[in-house]
């Protein structure tokens, strides 16, 4: 028996090409895996990388609330994708991208820090004010630094910083241990809103705490700190973020 071949015509063909997307056994772009180094969704992203520390939604998880507008309005995204990319040395956040060793491209950490500020990056949260720099602009003095805490942190920590009922010890050398001055800046600025504990304008109702004496209350308590901790950076370094016990009622940022 013989076959005669029949030419295809243009509209045969059109088919034929419409058709070949839905060939069988052929899988859609649903269920096609994607390389974890192809994810750039944002949302899955931080679920996956961020969530076990910073909380589901950026807030009430043990280390800083990176979720809270009013940090993401102090912080800039170079400093973000700076910690993202090569985590905190001596504190418990690692590197994430690839060239630090960890799992993350470049544009992946992009992904993040821009999930970040569409999320949760509410400018107003400031009305009209500004905050303090995320990073000192000078030294701070621990001696001042004393009557700071006193003024500014003592009803809540207690007059030597070791707690009281109401919140836990900010002075705890396993806790010092693992926050840096950069770490214990942001939290004087930012608080724990989370956990109820207020920004560096309504310690003291009316008397926002100045630049100068949020530097020399984390001088004061880095003096505090054990001698020899790994993470005793000055002031002026960045830090993103480190585990600290929820107990203490206070993060790391």
């Amino acid at each position: 028996m013989k076959f005669r071949s029949v030419p295809l015509t243009a509209t045969a063909i059109a088919v034929l090409a419409a058709s070949g997307c839905n060939l069988p056994g052929r899988p859609t772009p649903a269920e096609i895996v994607k390389r974890p180094t192809d994810i750039l969704d944002p949302v899955l992203l931080y679920k996956q990388n961020c969530a076990g520390c910073h909380g589901e939604e950026g807030k009430l998880g043990p280390a800083t609330p990176i979720g809270d507008s009013l940090y993401l309005t102090v912080v800039d995204d170079n400093t973000l994708r700076n910690t993202i990319s090569k985590g905190r040395p001596g504190t418990a956040m690692s590197a994430f991208e690839e060239s630090e060793g960890g799992m993350l491209t470049s544009k992946q950490v992009d992904a993040i820090v821009q999930g970040m500020r569409q999320r949760w990056d509410h400018s107003q949260v400031l009305a009209g004010g500004t905050a303090p720099p995320y990073a000192a602009k000078s030294p701070g003095d621990a001696q001042r630094g004393a009557a700071v805490f006193t003024t500014y942190c003592a009803s809540c920590h207690g007059t030597d910083g070791k707690g009281t009922a109401k919140v836990g010890s900010i002075v705890n050398p396993a806790y010092l241990s693992l926050v840096t001055d950069q770490g214990l800046r942001t939290i004087v600025i930012v608080g724990r809103p989370d956990f109820d504990a207020p920004d560096w304008r309504n310690n003291v109702p009316g008397h926002p705490m100045t630049d100068q004496e949020i530097s020399d209350v984390v001088a004061w308590l880095a003096a505090q700190r054990p001698r020899g901790a790994p993470t005793s950076s000055p002031a002026t370094s960045t830090n993103h973020s480190s585990a600290a016990t929820i107990s203490s009622r206070v993060g790391q940022q």
